[in-house]
């Protein structure tokens, strides 16, 4: 049988109905063996009465007793010689003498009466009692058997629909994943092995997606992050040209080249981090050194596009996190303000410590963003209508990669105008 609800249901049934075969079997079967041994007493009881009652007092006394006895306890009774003569009436009743019976032999059907014979232990009195079938149609039991019925199908029905129904929601969840729909997860309220089965699945799915997730970023991110050292190198391969100073650009090149597969090797680290964050290691890093750091590699871009980049640190400053990837987050912000920046003007990126967080702020004199999508630039792929042109870069995923970083290493940035400008805050919290 290929439906689990069936079979659940046929199971159920089954099983209630031989245990209530079973019961009233147990019941019949324990009620005879209690009852047995009173009514045998009682009938030989009123076997010794009536022999008393005829031997001392004859036809008459005998008489009065079977009748008396008659009138308590439903049936009518007869007391036989040994030739099976009734004593009372004088009836040759020989033929009920005559029906087989053991002492501890419950009542027997005989045409349509039931019949108990019992004998003196001298087999010279023989006590009869005959008593009419009991008047009880089977259609009288028909009402109990519907109830019981509809009763135990109700109850199949509601235990195999809650067994069934969340397995098959489980089914379709799974379905939904597996044709691609990453975000299907399983109902998981239940406190049971089948909640277990759907909360395991949910994990699952969510481990599965985070990786696919991470994959596909990948890709998104090595296409764009390696536009600019790129870039970079071509312009300094053009400066060999006429350059005074080769040696100057060739070891430029040489770094830039370093630093594209240092680029490659972060891109991966980062993708492996969001796909299994219990993999991602956190160890000190001097962020007012790095702040400097990024601001010298950006000097070779910023000096292209005639804009002055100045750094304003604080104090110093250490936190918890990824060297690499903290790396690639300032550079993307800071990248990202020299590219709006108008010729002539300046960026600039200040760093400043409070109790518990480290925030670095970069501000540019460009044209801004627009209220409304200050939370947006962080999504990817997303660009300020005003700032699709070929001249402005990108393809929009810088910002959600500073995003990404941040949300790694516990932090928070934000955007807002500055008017003129924008300004990017990235916020760290302190060990």
């Amino acid at each position: 049988m290929r439906s689990l609800y069936l079979r659940i249901l046929i199971t159920i049934i089954v099983a209630l109905g031989l245990g209530t075969v079973t019961m009233f079997y147990v019941s019949a079967s324990l009620s005879h063996s209690m009852t047995r041994d009173l009514f045998t007493g009682i009938e030989r009881l009123q076997l010794q009465q009536a022999r008393h009652a005829y031997e001392s007092g004859g036809r008459e006394s005998l008489r009065s007793y079977l009748a008396e006895v008659d009138g308590a306890v439903k049936g009518t009774r007869a007391l036989l010689d040994a030739n099976g003569r009734d004593l009372v009436s004088g009836e040759d009743r020989s033929d009920l003498a005559a029906v087989s019976m053991t002492p501890d032999d419950p009542p027997v059907r005989y045409h349509d009466r039931f019949v108990v014979v019992r004998h003196t232990s001298d087999r010279k009195y023989t006590l009869v009692v005959v008593a009419p079938l009991p008047p009880i149609p089977i259609s009288t039991f028909y009402p109990y058997f519907v109830i019981a019925i509809v009763l135990v199908v109700a109850l199949g029905v509601w235990l195999a629909l809650g067994i069934v129904r969340p397995l098959h929601e489980l089914s379709v969840a799974m379905n939904r994943f597996g044709a691609g729909e990453l975000e299907a997860r399983a109902k998981a309220g239940r406190k049971d092995e089948i909640g277990d089965a759907a909360c395991d699945f949910n994990n699952m799915a969510d481990r599965i997606s985070s990786l696919m997730v991470a994959e596909r970023r990948l890709l998104q991110d090595v296409s764009h992050e390696l536009r600019s050292p790129l870039a970079r190198l071509s312009f300094a391969a053009e400066l060999m040209k006429s350059s005074s100073d080769p040696d100057a650009a060739q070891a430029r090149m040489k770094r830039e080249i370093s630093r594209l597969s240092q680029l490659v090797g972060t891109l991966l680290e980062m993708t492996s981090a969001e796909g299994d964050p219990d993999s991602h290691r956190l160890q000190p890093v001097p962020f007012d050194v790095l702040v400097r750091e990024v601001v010298s590699d950006c000097q070779f871009e910023a000096t292209a596009r005639e804009v002055l980049v100045t750094a304003q640190v604080a104090s110093p400053a250490t936190v918890m996190g990824d060297l690499e990837l903290l790396r690639r987050a300032l550079e993307n912000v800071l990248r990202n303000a020299i590219r709006y920046s108008p010729k002539g003007s300046s960026v600039q990126l200040d760093l400043t410590l409070s109790e518990r967080t480290a925030t670095a702020r970069v501000r540019d004199f460009g044209p801004g963003v627009p209220e409304d999508a200050l939370q947006r630039i962080f999504d990817p792929f997303y660009r300020v209508e005003a700032s699709r042109d070929a001249s402005s870069g990108g393809v929009g995923l810088g910002l959600s990669i500073v995003k990404r970083v941040v949300q790694l290493h516990s932090g928070q940035v934000h955007a807002m105008n500055a008017s003129p400008g924008l300004c990017v805050e990235i916020i760290l919290p302190l060990p």
